[in-house]
């Protein structure tokens, strides 16, 4: 297992971070217990999670994913100084999370407590916040005109990252989290974030996670050159589509239990006529270098420069074993220049 540095953070990170979202809903206890033992005994470090998780999200299953993370922990305790530990607060949006209202400097100290709880730890090691209160261009709302920017009142919205700012500080001087990071958010909002915590010596965000994969490639390269020159660790999240680019869902197939099979809060964004033609190009490709398609998708991410840590999830041990084994595989200048014409003939697929 490969390392990087989390950032301006400076601790270091495996370069696969194990996602838990689906813990809850499509995992059981002791599925995500055999996870965490062959994640842990591979070299990773790095363990995601939210207040909102499992996913899809509902009343019934919110917190069900740090509650697993805590029973686990609660019986390996030795195990807590080992791992780098990451949850993330809601924004608005959900009625039965704090009324479905937008994060605030009293209710961010209320999630962190939450989320302590639930994880029955001290501590959380990485601290991020889900998505912005404004409305930001993720969750397949990016396609030009879909949000109007000019109607943000950005002086109201800055104010709103201050308060916040100031939270997680009372929270790091508190023992309660170490280091702060982003989710969902945009150049401007990680500019906001820095200028602020300069400005006031506030927490400084040390990471960012954003959706990165080849049908999605929208940040780069310029959210992820400000990350690099900011010392900002980039952590991609559902590199591979929501599991579109191991080809499963092509021609309408929804295999039982699969994500796609299940109600999703935002709809099937990434079920496009365009990603679905991208889709079975990049399996044409991957099954002529004799690669798993799921393989060839991380792998990719893996080597993007700038890329800090890639969240995986999976749903069984083998699926785990072919992910991680994936961080492994090194890609040809053939596969590359493949991958490269791929990327111009399908720049959008979503």
């Amino acid at each position: 297992m490969q390392y990087r540095k989390l950032g301006s953070a400076q601790i270091d990170v495996s370069r696969v971070c194990l996602g838990s979202m689906t813990w809850g809903c499509q995992n059981s206890q002791a599925d995500a217990d055999a996870q965490l033992d062959y994640a842990l005994a591979q070299g990773v470090n790095f363990i995601d999670t939210a207040e909102m998780y499992a996913v899809p999200p509902t009343a019934d299953t919110y917190g069900a994913t740090e509650r697993i993370i805590g029973n686990w922990l609660s019986r390996n305790p030795a195990k807590r100084k080992e791992l780098v530990l990451a949850s993330k607060m809601a924004g608005s949006g959900l009625a039965y999370i704090r009324g479905g209202g937008m994060m605030t400097p009293s209710t961010l100290v209320q999630a962190v407590d939450a989320s302590l709880t639930r994880l029955q730890t001290d501590y959380i090691d990485l601290y991020q916040l889900h998505w912005p209160n404004r409305v930001s261009p993720h969750f397949g709302k990016h396609r030009t005109g879909r949000i109007e920017f000019s109607d943000v009142d950005a002086a109201e919205q800055t104010e709103q990252i201050l308060g916040l700012l100031q939270a997680l500080d009372s929270c790091v001087k508190a023992g309660k989290i170490r280091f702060c990071g982003l989710s969902n958010e945009t150049p401007w909002g990680i500019s906001q974030y820095l200028q602020l915590s300069q400005q006031h010596r506030l927490p400084r965000m040390v990471s960012i996670q954003n959706e990165f994969s080849l049908l999605h490639t929208k940040d780069w390269p310029y959210l992820i050159e400000q990350c690099v020159h900011e010392n900002i660790a980039y952590l991609p999240w559902s590199p591979l589509a929501g599991g579109a680019l191991t080809g499963k869902y092509l021609g309408g197939a929804r295999p039982s239990g699969s994500r796609w099979s299940m109600l999703q809060r935002h709809g099937l964004f990434r079920d496009t006529p365009e990603s679905n033609n991208a889709i079975a190009a990049f399996v044409e490709l991957a099954t002529a270098h004799r690669l798993n398609p799921a393989t060839l998708a991380l792998a990719w991410v893996n080597q993007v420069d700038g890329v800090t840590s890639t969240i995986i999830g999976a749903t069984s041990i083998a699926q785990l074993q072919q992910n991680i084994a994936a961080f492994a595989e090194p890609l040809t200048a053939t596969l590359q220049g493949d991958i490269t014409q791929f990327l111009q003939q399908h720049p959008a697929a979503f």
